[in-house]
């Protein structure tokens, strides 16, 4: 019978499941060691982002279990302690007198530090019997942004005892300009059939980054849904901010098109209209980045018809033009963008399915990003959103006439200096 000093451990690996945000310590892991015929301590190091300890309450990267304990069963606790955001690996070594040594992988994930803001909790949105298409309301923001890098926004739908509203409705987000007065989307989604946004966890996610020097301290947010039923869609709306270094310090927003405010108050197609789609935009001179920000979504069952049976705009597949200076510059094709795969599949009875023209019901609106890099840094440009040419007939293949692009662009700029909002004329 062999006499040689063993060391022995109930695990080789640890991994941290879940994510650990930075400066922060995970829950602790035990592992059992124990000890055959060792005639010394047993010296425990960890190496990595983590930590381990003998109560559970002290934690360092070494300790020693002492001569007494060594043949019975000791548990070390690890916990993972980030510093910096990514995936670590690491491993806890066991090391006694005469024994081999044995050594315990570990593995954890580290995340930002996120800062939540809970806005608008079951807000009711509905028509008739007391109940309003929106509600606006000041709310207190995050303060500091010099450590934030970005900004998303989480919008879940909840259901009354009287279920949601069955249709599929134009729905908004929108943020005040506390210099113009104006109201800027910020997000836009079409409601689902029948049901809320349960089945996701948080329920519809927007990146609003672009919008930062807007979301902060003291800020009025308005949301919207066009439900023209007493049957309620109840409203929670959050923001995270997530810390980080920004790719630049200073930020500036301002609307080039505002067409958001429904369905069909929004651009018409296919017929002769007074709205002016041509716009002139001052550049600051320090801006080191600036792109477009634009969100469009169509409506409407307009003829004559696609050769595919498509009435516009909501079916009829198109590529705009946005022209600057005068020359096509960037496209923007409303196309399907797979309506059958949305998680939010408990739709039915309703028509959710089939591919419309850029957008689905139960999804958020696409947010299509421009780049316009420096090239017009302290210039300026003129801006055209050109539709592509068709012409209605007058008909409809439903009770609704007309077809319309609700359609908002906005200019962001960022710098490493403070600088000031993009000038639209």
């Amino acid at each position: 019978m062999s006499t040689s000093p063993v060391i022995l451990s109930n695990r080789s690996n640890l991994v941290f499941s879940g994510d650990t945000p930075i400066f922060t310590n995970s829950y602790s892991i035990g592992i059992i060691v124990s000890g055959q015929f060792l005639t010394a301590p047993i010296d425990v190091t960890v190496n990595g982002p983590f930590e381990i300890s003998l109560d559970g309450t002290i934690f360092s990267s070494n300790l020693q279990i002492p001569l007494e304990s060594v043949n019975d069963e000791t548990t070390v606790y690890v916990h993972f302690s980030p510093l910096e955001v990514g995936s670590f690996s690491g491993s806890v070594t066991l090391q006694s007198v005469a024994a081999t040594d044995v050594e315990v992988t570990l593995a954890g994930i580290a995340t930002p530090v996120v800062y939540n803001y809970t806005t608008y909790q079951n807000q009711p949105l509905g028509f008739g019997g007391g109940y309003s298409q929106s509600a606006s309301q000041v709310f207190n923001l995050h303060q500091d942004l010099s450590n934030v890098s970005q900004i998303k926004m989480f919008l879940q739908i909840d259901c009354p005892t009287t279920g949601c509203d069955d249709w599929d409705r134009f729905a908004n987000i929108k943020v005040k300009d506390p210099d113009s007065g104006n109201w800027f989307e910020i997000g836009r989604y079409i409601t689902p059939y029948w049901v809320g946004t349960q089945l996701l966890d948080r329920g519809l996610e927007f990146d609003v980054t672009d919008f930062k020097s807007l979301l902060t301290g003291t800020t009025e947010l308005r949301i919207y849904i066009e439900n023209w039923t007493t049957k309620t869609d109840l409203v929670s709306l959050e923001f995270d901010y997530i810390e980080g270094t920004p790719d630049y310090p200073f930020y500036a927003v301002s609307e080039v098109l505002g067409f958001h405010a429904n369905s069909i108050d929004g651009v018409p197609y296919g017929v002769s209209h007074s709205e002016d789609l041509d716009r002139s935009v001052q550049i600051p001179n320090n801006a080191e980045s600036s792109h477009l920000r634009t969100v469009i979504s169509g409506w409407g069952h307009a003829t004559p018809v696609d050769s595919n049976g498509r009435p516009c705009a909501e079916w009829c597949y198109r590529t705009h033009n946005v022209k600057i200076n005068g020359s096509n510059s960037f496209q923007h094709y409303m196309g399907p963008i797979g309506c059958a795969s949305n998680p939010i599949y408990n739709q039915a009875p309703g028509n959710w399915t089939p591919d419309r023209a850029g957008w689905c019901p139960g999804m958020a609106v696409p947010v299509r990003v421009n780049n316009l890099g420096t090239a017009y840094s302290g210039s300026s440009f003129t801006f055209e959103y050109d539709f592509e040419d068709w012409t209605s007939d007058g008909g409809t293949t439903s009770g609704q006439t007309g077809a319309y692009y609700a359609t908002s662009t906005y200019i962001v700029v960022k710098s490493n200096t403070e600088i000031s909002s993009p000038v639209v004329n």
